[in-house]
């Protein structure tokens, strides 16, 4: 056989294990993404002296379930940047991270090839046959398991002819002398790659077929653990999402540093426990890293400190439109990019809140200039929409949203986007043109149209808090739904009696004391739209509705026809 298809082949099943590495990740992800994540938070925030362990302990267990130090990483990330936790948790959970990698390498490093065909027709049945979104992704992961251990029996097996190969043996003869070129190389084909763990195991199957040496495969291994730090670094996008992956570079470039000088006689000790190359070369692996957790555990207020000093936050962003929880380095894991996204559109919604109080403000005073500060709140809630639809555009880019949590949220997201800005277009152009042009014809509203408008904007703004805790709690929050629902109709009624109260008093006194009609047109145009705003506020509470709606029907039992009220449907604002 020619190197060109040895090399081809190698190539050809080092992808093969990549790919059932992601297939795992992304599986564990998309079935339990949400689940990992919000148990993670909680161990995070235990008090006491044994906050550390506990975040220790939540790495190790979210790691060794996603197969990914990496995507952990990233969900510690956004728990410390956004201010959540502390940096110093956040460190011990990468030390458990990076433990918990070790594991799936010392499982596949055993000869367990035999189980590979089983793994993926289980998986193959659970995805094609399953309707559960979980157990179709249950059956992602068993097909990635297989993938896995199929490319490292044909690795094994391509290998082992190569060993007598004379370039191979010359090519990896000269790196059994030089331990630091041969992490280079290692950090950067794990950097290429992405996954430790592919790298290991790869290393592990040269060393099998005794390619390296055992001292050059310990070098391999700890330039697999440096290379596993950098790609979290390189595309970390705001300072603070870079405090914790260059804290856990530091950590493991020192224990590269330590241990280098010392890899022959690692490598010797090793043996006595295991002396076969795959198993030296994932011990010493899941070594290094208990090493290091056992170390700079306790030293992790320490570190954090120093981080801290060295990437101090930045000065507040001059632009309000600029987005603050959008990090790229979380599109590659959806459920944390997912999270990144509502916690922006969370933001918007505090704009859009400031904006509504505003609005009323302008009612009362009919100061136009204040009109004109408020206005320009909307334009900045527009371009704040426009990043994070693209952000949720670059999510679905990044890998398909085919799980159905994942797709439904982001169309929850996009959803909520869009009736922000609707509602927003309508208090900035409509409602206070109208108050501005009141005020120039007769000095503003009467009152009794006053205290109206106020008591529609307590229910905006009540209703407001409602959709944002239904938003953010989905099916949980089905009774806040159902009352959001029922201030609809409320907001109705008061638009009615606002009509009666028109109707009724058509006059008003103007300054000099006489009797002038006045055309109520701007004032019910003002309680139209108040109503239109609560409807787009309204509609954040319709995809829990309508998943209520569907468990409903799908129970067997026969129900009442449950009418569900039409989503708007987005439109331009009105202009008077």
């Amino acid at each position: 056989m020619s190197g060109t298809l040895i090399l081809l082949q190698l190539g050809g099943y080092v992808g093969l294990l990549l790919w059932g590495t992601h297939m795992v990740t992304s599986g564990i992800e998309r079935g339990f993404g949400t689940e990992l994540r919000l148990w993670l938070g909680r161990s995070l925030s235990r008090p006491g002296r044994r906050a550390r362990v506990y975040a220790l302990l939540a790495g190790l267990a979210v790691t060794a379930l996603l197969q990914s130090s990496t995507a952990t990483g990233l969900m510690a990330t956004s728990f410390a940047a956004k201010g959540a936790i502390d940096l110093a948790p956040a460190l011990a959970v990468m030390l458990g991270a990076n433990l918990g990698s070790t594991l799936i390498t010392q499982v596949l490093a055993f000869d367990i090839s035999l189980v590979a065909p089983v793994l993926v027709l289980v998986g193959i049945i659970l995805f094609r046959s399953s309707g559960n979104s979980r157990a179709k992704n249950l059956g992602r992961v068993a097909i990635g398991l297989g993938l896995m251990l199929l490319a490292l029996g044909a690795l094994a097996h391509t290998l082992a002819p190569v060993e007598s190969a004379p370039v191979v043996r010359a090519v990896f003869g000269s790196l059994s002398g030089q331990p630091i070129l041969a992490l280079i190389i290692a950090a950067a084909l794990t950097w290429a790659c992405h996954s430790s763990v592919t790298v290991v195991l790869l290393i592990a199957s040269l060393a099998t077929a005794g390619v390296i040496t055992p001292a050059s495969s310990l070098a391999f291994v700890l330039g697999a653990n440096l290379g596993g730090t950098l790609p979290p670094l390189a595309e970390a996008g705001s300072i603070q999402a870079r405090r914790l992956p260059f804290g856990n570079f530091l950590v493991r470039a020192a224990g590269c540093v330590v241990a280098l000088p010392f890899l022959s006689p690692i490598a010797e000790l090793l043996a006595h426990v295991e002396p076969t190359g795959a198993r030296l070369a994932v011990n010493f692996h899941t070594t290094f890293n208990l090493v290091l957790a056992v170390i700079f555990l306790p030293l992790t207020n320490r570190i954090a400190a120093a981080l801290l000093r060295l990437f101090p936050d930045p000065a507040p962003s001059a632009d309000p439109a600029k987005p603050i929880h959008l990090e790229e380095a979380a599109l590659a894991t959806a459920s944390v990019a997912l999270a990144n996204a509502t916690r922006e559109t969370l933001r918007m919604a505090d704009m859009f809140e400031i904006l509504l109080r505003g609005a009323f403000e302008v009612f009362q005073s009919a100061d136009r200039h204040r009109a004109s500060e408020i206005s320009r709140t909307e334009r900045i809630m527009d371009r704040l929409g426009a990043a994070i639809r693209r952000y949720l555009a670059d999510i679905g880019n990044e890998q398909p949203l085919d799980d159905e949590d994942e797709g439904a949220r982001g169309q929850e997201i996009l959803s909520a986007i869009i009736n922000l800005e609707h509602a927003a277009d309508i208090v900035a152009n409509n409602l206070l043109e109208f108050a501005a042009r009141r005020a120039r014809r007769t000095g503003g509203f009467s009152a009794q149209e006053l205290e109206m408008i106020g008591t529609m904007h307590a229910e905006l703004v009540q209703s407001l808090q409602l959709g944002l805790t239904v938003f953010l709690r989905g099916d949980p929050a089905l009774r806040e739904a159902r009352l959001l629902m029922t201030r609809k109709r409320l907001m109705r009624r008061l638009e009615l009696e606002a009509t009666g109260l028109r109707t009724r008093s058509p006059q008003i006194s103007d300054t000099t004391g006489g009797a002038a009609r006045i055309d109520s047109s701007d004032f019910l145009r003002t309680v139209r739209d108040l109503r239109r705003v609560h409807s787009h506020i309204a509609a954040l509470a319709y995809p829990v509705l309508e998943r209520a709606a569907e468990g409903d029907a799908d129970d067997g039992e026969p129900k009442p026809p449950r009418a569900l009220p039409v989503p708007p449907v987005p439109h331009p604002a009105e202009q008077p």
